[in-house]
């Protein structure tokens, strides 16, 4: 998982509430175990029409917003079945945080778990980076997850808070197999004890 610090990026402005994991990725895109290849059908039902053309009008299709980087939600985002692929999606398009005023439980330690930062902010804050980031791609925001404050790009800056433990994960690009590995000298010394106490077992 690589490693989160500090981003400074493009911030695509989604006002809409309740944003669940089946707008993000759809189910028929549930298939695959591979983490890579989802980014082009994120937000896919809102992205393209019946015939598979992009909607112009849907913010990252819209020139400014392809590179994004930050996406500026409305409330409860992530909510609806608790697939790790939505995080995936974002992920593989090159989402790497989410600032919002809520998200649903499983998606937000989903976030953690593969390298995405969702930030929770009141709603006035939100409101005034959601107004930010739709002036378009000159308007970049920095998340800067150490000193954990998000800057807009007028320098108004708006601190937040984060679990010690998701930050230092984060910071240091651990998952879950990462975090096992840290672990694996005292592992392996576990195993040789055991073959010796139990050779049998």
């Amino acid at each position: 998982m690589d490693k989160f610090n500090t981003l400074t990026g493009i911030a695509a402005p989604m006002p809409l509430v309740n944003i669940d994991t089946d707008m993000i990725i759809p189910k028929q895109f549930l298939k695959t175990i591979q983490r890579s290849g989802l980014g082009k059908n994120l937000f896919d039902e809102m992205r393209y029409d019946d015939n598979g053309n992009e909607i112009p009008d849907f913010v990252l299709n819209q020139p400014a917003y392809r590179d994004a980087e930050i996406l500026i939600a409305g409330d409860n985002f992530g909510c609806g079945s608790s697939r790790e692929h939505a995080p995936w999606a974002l992920l593989d398009f090159g989402i790497r945080a989410v600032i919002s005023t809520s998200f649903a439980d499983i998606f937000f330690s989903n976030c953690f778990k593969n390298g995405i930062l969702p930030i929770v902010l009141p709603e006035d804050q939100v409101r005034h980076l959601m107004d930010d980031a739709s002036k378009g791609a000159n308007a970049r925001i920095t998340v800067d997850l150490e000193a954990q404050v998000v800057t807009a790009s007028d320098g108004t800056q708006f601190p937040f808070e984060v679990d010690a433990f998701k930050k230092h994960c984060l910071l240091n690009g651990l998952d879950d197999i990462g975090l096992t590995l840290e672990k694996v000298r005292k592992i392996d010394t576990f195993e040789d004890t055991a073959k010796t106490l139990y050779p049998w077992a």
